[in-house]
């Protein structure tokens, strides 16, 4: 921690190393990792969800780089890095807010491009090409300057993400930034050090297949917390901050922590599991003294929500899936598999890791993102308006608590009535994503596809004084589903468990895409 006022100043929406430095804020020092980062390797990609902490930590390396010492003063690197010679510094960021045609792509590259090539006096030279603009650019500023250029390229993904549901301006994209980000291989001669930063990982951009010299730090042990902010800086840098929203919230400092760790901690971005906060829900919620969903409130995962229901996944997945590590490091946007972009998005981190097989278990990273992520979800599977969707979610609560299956059921089935003919493609999956989103919501622990010595069934859902047992059948009978349980002996694990049970079978109809019958034992 640097800041000496009593007052914490929090550098929320800040991106400029140079002016958090100028107006005192909290700064948590990272630059022992950046100085190991520059002085191990040359050419690196990084991948991080967004309001992780990737543009400062860009714009901490150009200060560095530019030789300004004074900004390091008492920070990890001034004492690590012997040169401190000002280099020429090319810093492209491309978090435009705007990618509509591709005029905007070549002006947004343009702009920055023009003053540096004021500076390095680059001559303009007819109608070229932004990727031909900036291999003159490079080696003008290395000629110029004899010292060999350092590459900054922020967001490097962001046109791409922009223009996901515009197929052949993406395509025109990717054929400027193909040519573009390869002068990073065509001028290797003339650079030092180069960065590129990014929520995902492209496939089909080929800058990854083109550079092979490019290395992907992005599930390295060494630079998992190089963004973000660990538990232990935490406590180092943010005590008065901690001990303010402990007195906002009436608790004790210990379940202050506690609180800040279940909603904005968990995420791992290596097979090490190193511990990492959301800096931007974390400061948001140690300024504004109060727990919320500030990360995910600040964009709307719309794209996500249609991939999921296109791929038909169970969303009870999401919370224990199983992915070898190219899948989760290479994204399509069109193809059908959402996986690879909820991880490099947030909404998924790593919670555990196969070494011998090179499989990660993915999850929710915190109960910021599942709650609100599930709560956007459900009007993506259900046909009622919002308002009305979270009125009927008070009701089942009562119902469910209460032990009134015949009227959660009754509820539900009126619930599902009213789904358009064409809004399900795969019924039963579908009302099995509809089942596991309203029970989670409610706030119960609900387990899918519940694992027995004899099968599994469907769902079951707990309570302080109920257990209920769902088995769901599609065109056949609720009796069928009933039948099964009893069969299968679903119920058995719980024959010692004081609380009521019910064992509840459930048939959906084809014909009505809806619950046709359902018996309640």
């Amino acid at each position: 921690m640097t800041q000496t006022t009593d007052t914490p100043r929090y550098s929320i929406g800040i991106q400029s190393f140079e002016k958090l430095r100028g107006e005192n804020c909290i700064y948590v020092d990272k630059t022992e990792q950046i100085y190991n980062l520059i002085s191990t390797g040359s050419y690196y990609f990084l991948s991080r969800p967004r309001r992780f902490g990737k543009s400062l930590l860009m714009s901490t390396m150009e200060a560095f780089f530019l030789g300004k010492r004074e900004l390091f003063k008492g920070l990890a690197i001034d004492s690590l890095a012997d040169d401190w010679e000002p280099r020429p510094v090319i810093h492209i960021d491309l978090n435009a807010k705007s990618y509509e045609t591709r005029q905007d792509l070549l002006e947004i590259i343009g702009r920055q491009l023009t003053p540096l090539e004021s500076i390095y006096r680059v001559t303009p030279e007819g109608d070229l090409s932004v990727d031909s603009r900036f291999a003159r650019l490079v080696s003008a500023a290395y000629a110029s300057t004899g010292r060999k250029v350092a590459i900054l390229i922020d967001e490097y993904d962001k046109p791409l993400i922009s223009t996901v549901r515009d197929e052949p301006l993406q395509d025109t994209y990717r054929s400027i930034l193909k040519g573009f980000y390869g002068v990073l291989k065509s001028c290797d001669a003339d650079i030092h050090f180069a960065m590129l930063t990014g929520v995902t990982k492209f496939s089909k951009v080929s800058i990854f297949s083109d550079l092979n010299n490019l290395e992907d730090i992005t599930l390295d042990d060494q630079y998992a917390t190089i963004c973000g902010i660990t538990p232990q800086e935490l406590t180092d840098n943010f005590g008065r901050g901690i001990d303010d929203l402990a007195g906002r919230l009436g608790v004790g400092r210990e379940q202050a922590v506690e609180t800040l760790r279940k909603n904005y901690d968990g995420y791992h971005f290596s097979p090490g599991l190193h511990d990492v906060y959301n800096p931007y829900s974390l400061l948001s919620a140690l300024k504004k003294r109060y727990i919320g969903s500030f990360w995910f409130e600040t964009a709307t995962p719309t794209v996500l929500a249609d991939k999921l229901r296109e791929s038909r996944m169970n969303l009870h997945d999401l919370e224990d899936e199983r992915v070898a590590a190219p899948r989760m490091m290479t994204v399509d946007l069109i193809s059908d598999d959402p996986i690879p972009v909820l991880f490099q998005s947030g909404y998924l981190t790593i919670k555990g890791f196969d070494a011998r097989f090179r499989r990660f278990t993915l999850g929710y990273p915190n109960r910021e993102v599942k709650e609100a992520f599930l709560n956007f979800l459900l009007p993506y599977y259900t046909p009622a308006p919002t308002e009305r969707t979270a009125f009927d979610i008070v009701e089942f609560v009562d119902d469910v608590e209460q032990g009134r299956p015949d009227d959660f059921m009754r509820r539900l089935s009126a619930l599902f009535s009213g789904y358009p003919y064409d809004m399900v493609t795969d019924c039963e999956r579908h009302y099995h994503n509809v089942l596991y989103l309203a029970f989670t919501l409610m706030g119960f622990q609900v387990r899918a596809e519940y694992r027995t010595s004899d099968g599994r069934c469907d769902a079951v859902l707990q309570t302080d004084r109920f257990i209920y047992i769902f088995e769901f059948k599609y065109d056949k009978s609720a009796s069928e589903a009933l039948e099964q349980i009893s069969r299968k002996r679903y119920a058995n694990p719980f024959d010692a468990d004081p609380r009521k049970l019910f064992r509840i079978g459930v048939n959906f109809s084809p014909a009505t895409r809806s619950i046709d019958d359902f018996i309640i034992e």
